[in-house]
This record gives structure tokens, sequence and C-alpha cells, in this order.
């Protein structure tokens, strides 16, 4: 029913016409406001995307300009891989050409090298040789016995003896080896190879000795005497006293030192015997039992050289090995009290020292003995006042010398036969008074007038030892080149001179080298003896034979 009536509205009211008109702009407005910002966000998204894409545009041209400069880079190193890799393929046969050709230089090299060893070995062998050559033709022309002297000062007590403190000897300023002595009103004058004055001091006298160190080394027998009566100056010249040692020493120092020098082209073994001739009886002064007498044979090896059975050896590496031998060997000594000397040995004590070579360079062989002999005093029987068993020693003494005296005197007059066997002194060096051995004579004088009668015959004695020549012989230079077995030097032909004289009490040696005798020593208990053996068997010392 209310479908079928009438729908009726109310009249639209003005006012409110003007308020939807009023909206209606206000939204048109709005709309326009919003169209201009839409406008302008899209303009400035444009703008900004315009500058981002230029951006991007020069950044790829930028890339594109990058790859084409890389381009001829990609192109070396493409081309430096495919050469590596050629390289490594071909690498096994380049280092086994670069190995082979590198052993074909080291062979090279080993083969220049080898033939430049053997023209310097060649040269070191003759240039050794040439050396020894010029030192033993400056021995020989020195002559092979030489004889010095040496005149010992006035002691302090004899020079408050006034009646005999006046020397009776004199020195010529202008030749150092003449000597004039006066005795009973008539002025006598004695020419040897060397005086020395007392004032002469123990270096002094060691620079005349040294020359012959080497000789030893080299091979050869070399042999020192110190000859003199009792108080005449021996045993300090030989051995000095501890703050100032005499020759012994110091050749001993000079020895070892050229040894060390040597090494390691040389291996050089040094062996010390001690032997005492008491009443021409051998003594071994190293033995356990000194009082053991000793016997001189021939050697079985068919050397024909001589040895001592029995006798014992020590190998020695320093000179203080050698002061403890020393020091044993001299408890061992006989010695005595005489008129002349409260202390006056009674015996020839010898040190023997072998030096034995080896050159592993070149291969040679070489076997030197240095003989140091303390010769007992030179006094005739009635000057040294002994009696009883002094007597007999002195006797015994003088015998050896005037053994000595008639070896000398066979020398020099060519005789076909030397009597070495008079005594055990001479036999036993007898490889020392032989062919090309060298030896070396201090003579020892008191220059006081009670001892001229002894000095006088020491002297004379001295020129007939001087005048005696051993030729020199070949077979040093053979012994030296022996590469293969080590050979003593050999006996040549004697060579003497001067006329035949007397036999005399007084004695010679043969050396090429220095060395040293041993000086009288007190005879001590064996309770010494026994405890000096045992700090030479506690030392460094090694008993060889």
């Amino acid at each position: 029913m209310s479908s079928d009536l009438p729908l009726s509205l109310p009249p639209p009211d003005p006012g409110v016409r003007g308020r939807d008109g009023r909206a209606q702009g206000q939204l048109e407005v709005e709309m326009q406001n919003l169209e201009e910002e839409k406008n302008r966000v899209i303009k400035e998204a444009f703008i900004r995307a315009e500058s981002e894409m230029k951006a991007v545009h020069e950044n790829l041209a930028g890339v594109r300009m990058n790859l084409l400069s890389l381009q001829p880079a990609l192109r070396t190193l493409t081309c430096d891989y495919n050469s590596l890799k050629r390289q490594v393929q071909d690498f096994p046969f380049m280092l086994d050409k670069a190995i082979t050709e590198a052993k074909q230089e080291i062979c090279q090299v080993i083969s220049d090298v080898s033939s430049t060893n053997q023209e310097l070995l060649r040269k070191y062998k003759r240039e050794m040789n040439l050396r020894k050559k010029c030192h033993n033709e400056l021995v020989r022309l020195k002559g092979n016995i030489r004889v010095f002297c040496r005149v010992r000062p006035v002691s302090q007590e004899e020079q408050d003896s006034a009646a005999d403190a006046k020397t009776m000897l004199s020195f010529d300023s202008d030749d150092d080896a003449v000597l004039y002595l006066a005795n009973k009103g008539k002025m006598m004058t004695f020419e040897l190879d060397k005086v020395f004055p007392p004032q002469a001091t123990q270096q002094e006298v060691f620079q005349e000795v040294q020359s012959l160190v080497t000789s030893c080394i080299d091979g050869f027998n070399v042999c020192i005497f110190a000859y003199g009566q009792t108080g005449s100056g021996k045993t300090y010249t030989m051995e000095g006293i501890p703050d100032n040692p005499g020759i012994n020493q110091r050749a001993l120092r000079l020895l070892f030192s050229e040894v060390t020098e040597k090494a390691p082209d040389w291996d050089y073994k040094i062996s010390v015997s001690m032997v005492e001739i008491y009443n021409e009886t051998l003594r071994n002064l190293l033995g356990d039992n000194p009082s053991d007498k000793l016997d001189i044979k021939m050697n079985p090896d068919g050397s024909g050289q001589l040895y001592v059975p029995g006798l014992s050896e020590f190998t020695v590496q320093s000179p203080e090995d050698i002061n403890r031998v020393f020091e044993l060997g001299h408890m061992n000594r006989a010695t005595a009290c005489t008129n002349l000397n409260e202390h006056s040995s009674r015996s020839h004590a010898l040190l023997i020292i072998t030096v034995s070579g080896f050159n592993s360079a070149t291969g040679n062989r070489t076997q030197g003995k240095l003989n140091l002999v303390d010769l007992a005093g030179s006094e005739r029987i009635g000057k040294s006042g002994a009696e009883g068993s002094r007597l007999r020693e002195a006797q015994c003494i003088n015998k050896s010398l005037s053994a000595l005296g008639d070896v000398i005197n066979a020398l020099r007059g060519k005789h076909s036969h030397v009597p070495f066997r008079n005594s055990r002194l001479t036999y036993l060096l007898q490889d020392s008074l032989n062919g090309d051995s060298k030896t070396l004579m201090m003579v020892q004088v008191s220059p006081l007038p009670g001892n001229m009668s002894e000095s006088v015959c020491s002297l004379k004695f001295a020129q007939r030892v001087r005048s005696v020549e051993l030729s020199a012989s070949s077979s040093s230079s053979r012994r030296h080149e022996n590469s293969s077995t080590s050979s003593s030097p050999t006996h040549d032909s004697i060579e003497l001179d001067s006329p035949p004289v007397t036999p005399a009490p007084l004695p010679l040696s043969r050396a090429s080298s220095a060395g040293s005798t041993l000086s009288s020593t007190s005879r001590t208990p064996s309770s010494s003896r026994r405890r000096s053996q045992s700090q030479l068997s506690t030392g460094r010392l090694k008993l060889t034979a």
C-alpha cells in the first residue's frame, strides 16, 4: 500500500547547495595541486634518472675502454702462458742437458785442478829438495864438524880471590872466531868456528846453533857435544837455568815448533831415550832399574845400524814431556864430589831424540836422530884429586875420551880402520861420527890462570876436531826422495886433510841440527826415582819400546 503512495521529497535546501559547491571547488583545487605535485615529482624523477643513466653510460664507456686496453695484455699473458707451458713440458729434457753439461764442466775443472795440483806438487818437491840442498851446502861450507868455544865468566867468589882472578884469555875485536891465550909467557892463537866471550847470552849462543835443527827434521843424524873440564860451564851452556834455558831447551822448543808448522802435510813422531856411560858400562836412565847393564848390538833387520836392546824409549809431544824425561834421567845419573867441583858428573849422558816424519802429500818418509851428549869432566887425574872409586871413574872417563881422540886421529888420517869399538861412547855414537852426519862441539874453557893447562888441552883438541871433514853424501837425496820407506842417513867416504895427531882425552860429536845435553845432577834415593817414574807414566808420555 505504501508503494502506491506518491514519493515526495522535500525541496533542496539552498544552504546545502552552497556548501556542496564550496566543497567541490576545494576538491578541484586540491586535485589541481595534486596534479601539479605529480608533474613536479615526475619531472624530478626523470631528471634524476636521466643523470644516473648518463653516469652509467659513462662508466660503461670506461669499462669498454679498459677492456680494449686489457686485450693486448691478455694476449701477452696468453702467449707467456703458452710459452711457460711449453717450457714446463721441455724442462726434463733441459734439466738432463744442463746436468750433462755441468758434469762435463766439473770433470774438466777437476782435470785442470788435478793437473795444476800435480804441477804444484812437482814444484813443491823440487823446492823442498832445493831447500835441503842449499841448507846442507851451507852446513858443508861451514864444516860438517863445527867447533864453538865459550869462555865462562869469572865468578864472584873467584873475583874475591885476587890471586886467581886475572883472566888469561883475550879476544879479537875484528874476528869472532879467534881466541888468544897467554900461557907460560907465550901468546897462543886458536882459530875455531865461533868464540863466545863471557858476556855472551844464552840466546846469542843458540842463534848460532838453531840452523842445525832442521837437519834433524829432514832425516839427518845430528849431535851436539859439550866438552871441557869440570866447572867450565858445560851444564850452564847446555841446560841453563829455568829462567834462562840453554841449548837443549831452546833447541827442543824450536824442534816442536818446526814440527807444528809442517803439519798437517807432515806427521812427525818424536821419541826419546836416555843412556848413561858409567865406568864403560851402559845404563838405561829411563828404565825401572837403572843399574841394569845394557849392551850395543847390530840391528837384526839388516840395516847395519846399531841399537841397544832393552833401552826404554818414550814418545813425547811437547817440551814439557821432555822436561819430565830430563827429571827422571838426571836423578839416575852418577855424580860425585871432586876437588874441582862439589857436584861433578862422573859419567857421560846421552839424550837420544829420534824424529820420524811422513808426508801424506808426497809419500816421503824421513828419520833423523838428535844426540845430545853431556860429557864427564875432562880434567886430568892428578888435578881432579880423585882417589879410590873416584880414581877408577876418572880412568874410565879418560879412557873413553882418549878413544874419542883415537877416532878423530883415524878420521883425520884417512885410516882404513876407525876404532869406534874402543869405547862405549864412540861405539854408540858411530852413526853420528860417520858419513853425512853433522856435529857441533861446544868447548867450554875457564879464563883463570889455574886452569890454563886444561884450557890449552881442550882448545888444541878442538882445533884438531875442526880439521876433520865428513864428505857430503848423495844418500841424503835418495833418502828424501824415497816415498815408500824411511831410511836413516847413509855413510859416505870420509875426507880428511889434516895430518895425524896423537890421541887426546877430549870428545867429538857429529850433528846437523841443534840439540841439548844433560847436565850433571845429584844421585837421588830410589824413592825419588820411583816417584819420578810414576809421574812419567801418568803424564802424556807413551812408552813405545
